[in-house]
């Protein structure tokens, strides 16, 4: 639920948004009566009508009434208000323990002090008969004043309903907005279950303990007592492996400390601590006695290396029993089981949904992804499902859209402007044909590949082997049809899935996307289903789809091109990290991949001066996607994303006040927010008609959006000359051979005029003050270089970087420009534009740890002093892969 800042709640009004608890968002406020800040915690309106979310909604305000610690935080009131159920809490100011985990282990004595006062806030809850359930670092924030406890959304008073779920159904993130209190769930977070958690069985004050145990060992070691390259690995760990010794990973730890972690991990509630009373008291001991709390505890590296390969090998275990329960149930002929498994993103990287989603190989054997490294490198992964790790696939840099071959030997994919294809075990790439941007290719077994070659494009067809493309459908500009994307294969070979995106309102669309069927053999086609999703045809029969966030499946006649019968659900809550692309994939020997969650992060604004310092942070932490300062540098327009609805709307926030107000309401995408020069209005681009249009709102919030530009093509307005006359524009140009060119727009007649119109993607123009130059990125080279270009006509281009860069922006009275890196960093070139332009070596000016999305993620201060970054916060694990075999089973076939 979205609430604009100044909404009165009763005597509460809305300050701004603090996040997301475990049922409901949470946002400051002023209680107008007594003149103080409190945080109110919101049940969804979309949620209110549902008993038993509402139920639990009201649980968790009896449940934190009953607590009158100082280590819990305080409840002061529960409201409904125009149909919206509230309760209002204590605003505690600090940083939550996952957050503070970050950055390392804790200091010893902080590790006592903290512990000690969490272990005293479990106490007072279990005396009252409450157990928590969904202890973890995200659950405990760190003030001035000590620990304080947080989110009773899964604590429970009196009997536990009793369980009966599988590990199949265990959720990473069991606070989302589903009905946990039924039958059949498994509640708590899943790093930090104990062991009759896993095994559905009731929950008392001991489970707590487990999971306190799980927070002092990770406190005390900066890393988690439980790990697993997946979720069978991980149960192993958590039922059956013991954690290495907390000494190996921080030798000065207090033996008594260790013995006090050790006894809360016990795998029987019965063999742990019975209290967190005793445990309260044993740390507060531990403190007061230092290091002399028991004998010194040795460094067992070889043990460290032992625990190491045993967990590895019980994983492995684990894995092929797997494998041979499938082969035996194929065997004798029984209806197969439904078996899930997940794998997680190889080390120090992440999956990179923008660049496409998992794919499975035909066999069933391998799962080709694109991944993304800490430092910023994109490459080609590959997994077989029988191993504990992904191998990267060298040489392929940059990967997008992966696909296989129909053998399972090969993987296409497009990097650099060209479609390719690479050997599944390693080796050299290979180029097939030029694809500028390609979205998606499908592989037959009669040696073509189909795919689109860029975002605004039909499909072609080319050999495998090689050679030119020819086209195989053909966009129509009629009915608005500006992209043909996600092609795929049906079983005759001929026939194909493909998604055409064309207006919003177009009939039989969903929201100007739909499903249609062509052929390699003509241009005929015929409407399948409304869709914003690309689909697949599984072997069993089946079109595999998306709406709404979750994946179904309906039967469809492949020979005849029809749906039969009703869609069914087959998974919920998949995750979208592009337009169009969804993260599920199927092979043909029943094997069903997808990502599931949300794929917004929060993020934070953070103001750092030339060398690399953080001077303060902006506001509260949000989804940030771009960021552009106002004229007078003290207000900052901005993206956000709604992670409910996957679409960004537009804000003002005010740098010196830290309030904010919403500008923007539409359901569509509005993004890349900028000012003008008077700081009256925020420009931004939105989606509204299916296409990118420019429109404008008064930065006061008031009024109604109006559009500036409505263009044809895809347009983003991105700087202003200083005098507000002209404006520099990347236009997507529908039906040429373009992509992303560049065009100057004068703002009083509003004619656009094209100054840059190449056979490669032109992004991201920003004009000098005087309006007379204009930087901006291009990959003519092969790669994204930043270049600077006269709009006179005798003018001349400049290449500023020598090594890569993006996102251009001029600094200090047109003295310097500012640019990002390959990896990321912020790099500095000096400019003289008169008597004639020169440029000087590009150096670095700091490295931000900028978030790495597309969008401006920076803005400089009018001084140059200044940068506003936009900084990711790693709050969340990974979301992994689920893999389930025999799919279908749960439909019914």
């Amino acid at each position: 639920m979205s609430l604009a800042a100044g909404t009165r709640l009763g005597p509460y009004q809305i300050v701004s948004p603090l996040g997301a608890g475990g049922m409901g968002e949470v946002w400051r406020a002023k209680d107008t009566r007594l003149e103080r800040d409190v945080a109110i915690k919101v049940l969804p309106a979309d949620f209110a009508s549902n008993g038993q979310l509402k139920a639990r909604f009201e649980r968790e305000a009896k449940t934190i009434s009953q607590l009158n610690h100082p280590n819990v935080c305080t409840l002061f009131d529960v409201g409904h208000h125009d149909g919206i159920d509230f309760l209002v809490m204590e605003l505690i100011e600090g940083e939550s323990l996952a957050e503070r985990l970050l950055k390392g282990r804790l200091p010893i004595e902080l590790v006592l002090r903290h512990g000690t006062e969490i272990a005293s806030a479990l106490d007072a809850a279990h005396k009252q008969g409450i157990v928590h359930r969904d202890l973890k670092p995200g659950n405990v924030m760190l003030t001035k004043s000590g620990a304080k406890l947080l989110d009773f959304g899964l604590a429970k008073s009196g009997p536990l309903l009793n369980s009966t779920s599988s590990v199949s159904q265990l959720n990473d993130n069991p606070t989302e907005h589903k009905p946990l209190t039924e039958q059949g769930t498994i509640l708590g977070t899943f790093q930090y279950m104990a062991p009759e958690q896993l095994e559905g069985m009731e929950a008392d004050a001991r489970t707590d303990i487990f999971a306190f145990g799980a927070l002092l060992y990770e406190m005390a070691t900066g890393r988690r007592a439980f790990q697993g390259k997946n979720k069978t690995s991980l149960i192993a760990a958590i039922v059956s492996s013991t954690p290495a010794p907390v000494s190996e990973l921080a030798p000065l730890t207090p033996p008594a400390l260790e013995h006090v972690i050790r006894k809360c991990l016990a795998k029987d509630a019965d063999d742990r601590w019975q209290s967190a009373h005793d445990i309260a008291d044993q740390l507060r001991w531990i403190g007061e006695a230092g290091s002399r709390a028991g004998e010194a505890a040795p460094v067992l590296a070889k043990r460290k290396t032992r625990l190491r390969v045993a967990w590895a090998l019980h994983a492995a275990t684990a894995l092929v029993a797997i494998l041979a329960t499938i082969g035996f149930l194929y065997l004798r002929a029984v209806p197969p089981r439904i078996l899930r498994s997940s794998l997680l993103p190889p080390d120090k990287t992440k999956f990179d949904g923008s660049s496409g989603a998992m794919v499975l190989s035909p066999d069933g054997r391998h799962i080709a992804f694109v991944a993304r490294s800490d430092d910023g490198k994109q490459m080609l992964w590959v997994r077989a499902l029988d191993a504990l790790t992904a191998q990267p696939l060298a040489g392929t840099d940059g990967a997008m859209f992966p696909f296989w071959s129909p053998d399972s030997r090969f993987i296409g994919f497009f990097s650099v402007g060209k479609m390719r294809k690479i050997d599944a075990t390693g080796g050299p790439s290979q180029a097939l044909c030029d694809a500028l941007d390609g979205r998606g290719g499908s592989w037959s077994e009669d040696g073509v590949i189909l795919f689109s070659p860029s975002q605004n494009d039909a499909i072609y067809k080319v050999p495998a082997a090689g050679g030119t493309s020819v086209a195989v459908t053909q966009l129509d500009p009629k009915n608005g049809e500006v992209s043909h994307r996600f092609p795929a294969f049906l079983p005759d070979r001929i026939h194909f899935l493909y998604l055409v995106e064309g207006r919003a309102e177009t009939e039989g669309s969903e929201g100007g996307y739909t499903l249609f069927a062509g052929s390699i053999e003509s241009k005929s086609r015929k409407r399948l289903l409304a869709t914003n999703s690309s689909a697949r045809y599984a072997k069993s029969g089946h079109l595999l789809f998306l709406r709404d966030r979750t994946l179904l499946a309906q039967r469809f006649d492949a020979r005849k091109l029809e749906l039969i019968g009703d869609a069914v659900p087959v998974a919920e809550n998949l995750s979208r990290t592009v337009r169009w692309e969804t993260m599920f994939s199927v092979s043909d020997k029943g094997l069903l991949a997808f990502q599931a969650g949300e794929v917004s992060e929060l993020s934070s604004l953070v103001w750092m001066d030339r060398e690399g310092k953080d001077l303060a942070t902006v506001g509260q932490p949000a989804d940030y996607r771009s960021i552009a300062l106002s004229p007078d540098g003290k207000r900052a327009a901005v993206s956000i994303l709604d992670p409910k609805y996957q679409k960004s709307d537009v804000w003002v926030l005010d740098l010196e006040r830290g309030t904010s107000t919403r500008l923007t309401f539409d359901p569509e995408d509005d993004t890349h927010p900028l000012w003008s020069p008077d700081g009256k209005r925020v420009y931004f681009t939105s989606m509204r008609q299916g296409r990118g249009d420019v429109y404008w709102k008064s930065s006061s919030g008031t009024g109604a959006d109006e559009v500036f530009l409505a263009d044809p093509e895809t347009s983003m307005l991105w700087s202003l000359s200083a005098d507000g006359r002209f404006g520099a524009m990347q236009t997507n140009n529908v039906g040429t051979k373009t992509f992303w060119d560049l065009s100057i727009l004068n703002m009083a007649d509003k004619k656009v005029r094209v100054f840059l119109q190449t056979p490669y993607n032109e992004n991201a123009p920003t004009l000098s003050s005087d309006g007379r130059w204009v930087v901006y990125h291009s990959n003519e080279s092969g790669r994204n270089e930043v270049y600077v270009q006269s709009l006179e006509d005798t003018g001349g281009k400049w290449q500023i970087s020598t090594s890569g860069g993006v996102r251009a922006k001029w600094s200090r009275s047109d003295s310097e420009i500012i640019f990002l890196s390959p990896d990321f960093k912020l790099m500095v070139v000096d400019i003289k534009l008169k008597p004639e332009f020169t440029a000087s070596v590009p150096r670095l000016l700091i490295d931000p740890k900028i978030r790495q999305l597309f969008g401006m993620q920076y803005a400089i201060s009018g001084d140059g002093n200044r940068i506003l970054i936009n900084r990711a916060i790693e709050q969340r694990a990974v979301e992994p892969v689920t893999l389930v075999q025999n799919w279908t089973e749960a439909m019914g076939k």
